[in-house]
């Protein structure tokens, strides 16, 4: 199987090169289970961060980990937007996306529990990778709809087209 090297920190992985549509194959990086990877990538950006981000804000699944060692290293505290609406989230805020990682829509939601945690706060948002942007756009509209401003994108990597909004610890190339 192809592969393809990365370093994140003093880490150092082999990324399998996978298929994601007809014609594209990126190189996978998947932090889920990977402690080593998250909690290098995690110092590394929670040293990047601008000193201004009141509160990080990260999607469901992926980042999650990442978003907590940032949390833990900065002291700042992160809120989730998850990809399903739950029976218990109050007036819900949600986008539909389609990410390049999934391929079909999905449900962006914040619990309006969590909507005082980003109104009137300078927010980071935190991810893994960001490829096509659309998570990241989707997620841009939610914290400005209640009231946050987005002061910062911090992710592990870029991948695709280069994105200078997103202060990123490495990119990835897109494979065709």
């Amino acid at each position: 199987m192809r592969t393809h090297k990365v370093e994140v920190g003093n880490v150092t992985r082999e990324l399998p090169v996978v298929p994601v549509a007809p014609g594209v194959s990126v190189a996978l990086f998947n932090m889920l289970g990977d402690t080593e990877v998250t909690e290098a990538a995690g110092r590394e950006l929670a040293r990047l961060l601008p000193p201004e981000v009141d509160v990080l804000v990260t999607p469901e699944v992926k980042a999650l980990g990442l978003a907590h060692v940032i949390s833990r290293e900065t002291g700042k505290p992160y809120v989730v937007i998850r990809k399903t609406q739950k029976p218990y989230m109050v007036d819900p805020v949600a986008r539909e996306v389609v990410s390049i990682t999934t391929g079909k829509p999905q449900l962006l939601v914040l619990d309006g529990f969590d909507v005082p945690k980003i109104r009137g706060h300078k927010v980071a948002i935190v991810d893994d990778v960001v490829s096509s942007g659309g998570t990241l756009n989707s997620l841009r509209q939610i914290i400005e709809e209640v009231g946050g401003e987005v002061a910062a994108v911090v992710a592990v990597f870029t991948e695709g087209q280069e994105r200078p909004e997103v202060t990123a610890l490495g990119h990835l190339p897109l494979y065709t």
